[in-house]
């Protein structure tokens, strides 16, 4: 495919064009739709950017009441056309007056098959003319009134019925090109001048500037050459502020001639004087002042040490400017907050970090007993006096504490891991049954004498622990049962 387009790139010749023929369309019956164009309308928006084409061909025939009776197409993104079933649909649109579709006039016409050059160019306008003086209720003026905004096509007026509405209606001719006039001075003579008003029917939206029909205020030539000009006057206005004048040094200045208006000036990084005006204040009054020097040996110490201090800095800023001195320090991570450091220094300042790893004596004890073995030389803890006496003891190696460790992690290479501590040694469970079942017992008082041969719910045999390993009766031997051939036990 490639190599097939490049053959066709090869043989083309931009020296060599053909000049290309127009396409003749064939004249055919099936090719032309002149017929029912004679029943259609054809239209354009007057402001595309506030009306949609495809909302104004579904809006209109709902709004003139003929929905199933008309068919809108649309032309191009401003025209459009709609075709009507019925010669009377389309006349009654045509005597409803101008048109309107998202408070926008919209400009309509009959279809015609070779269309003039001011096609789709008026619109047909009711304009009410009000304040019209007594001397000019004739048709003749009235006539040259309505002229002044256009063609006029209908005077509604009767001289001989009664007026009772304070305008005269006519009906006009108005290119829509032509902005709307709202207003018109006449002269009346002698010096003399009254003003007539207009009042366009059936038009809502329109520009509040130029009073035009095709854009909105924002858009509006006029108001975007008003703000252009704004700007460019703003702009000159800031320029001559920016460079006019602003000399710190006047000629009555004790200070005129001694130092440059460059060195007391403003400084371009920071917008405030090169030299404070408390340092300029304490200048002046040195060279005021009766110190027994003449004024040259004044002004020369003064140009000297200005001079020596602009070469610095550090000095200027501090001197010259009275501003504070930038602090220097050798913390290269100051004020960035926690800094992870997997060095050396930073696990030797968490050994150290009394948060990090706080002193918990009681923790540590336990810790260092856990894994302590009970045998028969180990020292025992005593429960009590009488289980002293029966032989019972406390295994600590047993007895765990749940106790909160504090625990910081560490790094690693996959991020930050926790560090875990010892791990817990638990004893079995079945161990720590037996070990309960015989703090239990030991604690248990004799009441009564046991029967003979029998057992009391809750009473067990104690038995003394010798040194020597010996096994405590499961639990399976623990259930009470009735002793046979003497009968159950009597009813308490």
């Amino acid at each position: 495919m490639s190599a097939a387009m490049d053959r066709a790139l090869m043989a083309l010749s931009l020296e060599e064009e053909e000049e290309e023929v127009p396409f003749v369309m064939p004249e055919l019956p099936g090719f032309s739709s002149t017929e029912e164009n004679a029943l259609s309308l054809i239209g354009r928006t007057l402001n595309p950017e506030c009306q949609k084409i495809s909302g104004l061909i579904l809006t209109m025939p709902r709004k003139w009441q003929k929905e199933g009776r008309v068919r809108g197409v649309a032309l191009s993104e401003e025209k459009f056309q709609f075709i009507f079933k019925n010669e009377h649909d389309l006349i009654d649109v045509l005597e409803k007056g101008v048109q309107t579709f998202n408070e926008w006039a919209i400009v309509l016409e009959r279809w015609v098959e070779n269309p003039p050059d001011d096609y789709l160019q008026y619109i047909p306008l009711w304009v009410q003319i009000s304040k019209i003086p007594v001397n000019y209720y004739t048709e003749a003026a009235l006539m040259t009134l309505g002229e002044m905004l256009g063609e006029v096509k209908v005077l509604a007026f009767d001289p001989t019925k009664p007026i009772t509405q304070p305008f005269i209606r006519v009906q006009i001719r108005f290119n829509v090109a032509n902005p709307l006039k709202m207003a018109r001075v006449l002269d009346m003579g002698g010096g003399k001048t009254h003003t007539i008003h207009f009042d366009f029917e059936k038009l809502q939206k329109r520009c509040y500037t130029c009073k035009r029909l095709n854009h909105e205020k924002q858009v509006c030539p006029l108001e975007i050459k008003k703000r252009q000009s704004d700007a460019t006057r703003r702009r000159e206005r800031i320029i001559a502020e920016k460079f006019k004048d602003n000399s710190v040094l006047q000629q009555n200045d004790p200070l005129f001639g001694v130092l440059e208006e460059e060195q007391v000036g403003l400084n371009p990084n920071t917008g405030r004087p090169k030299i404070a005006s408390e340092v300029l204040e304490e200048m002046r009054r040195f060279l005021l002042a009766d110190t027994g020097e003449t004024l040259a040996i004044k002004v020369d110490k003064v140009k000297k040490s200005v001079r020596e201090v602009e070469k610095d800095p550090l000095l200027q800023r501090t001197i010259l400017r009275l501003e504070q001195a930038p602090v220097f320090t050798t913390e290269l991570n100051k004020g960035k907050g926690p800094v992870f450091d997997y060095g050396e220094k930073e696990m030797v300042r968490r050994n150290w970090d009394i948060n990090a790893k706080p002193t918990k004596l009681l923790a540590d004890s336990m810790k260092a007993n856990r894994n302590v073995v009970l045998t028969d030389s180990s020292p025992r803890y005593n429960i009590g006096s009488n289980d002293e006496a029966e032989g019972y003891y406390l295994d600590t190696s047993s007895v765990s504490l749940t106790v909160f460790r504090a625990e910081f992690s560490e790094p690693s290479s996959s991020g930050t891991v926790r560090k875990r501590g010892p791990v817990r040694r638990r004893p079995p469970r079945a161990q720590r049954q037996r070990q309960m079942l015989a703090l239990t017992a030991g604690n248990e008082v004799q009441v009564g004498e046991r029967r003979e041969g029998k057992q009391e719910v809750g009473a067990r045999k104690r038995k003394k622990i010798n040194q020597g390993t010996e096994e405590v009766p499961s639990i399976k031997a623990q259930c009470l049962s009735v002793i046979p051939r003497e009968g159950s036990p009597p009813t308490q």
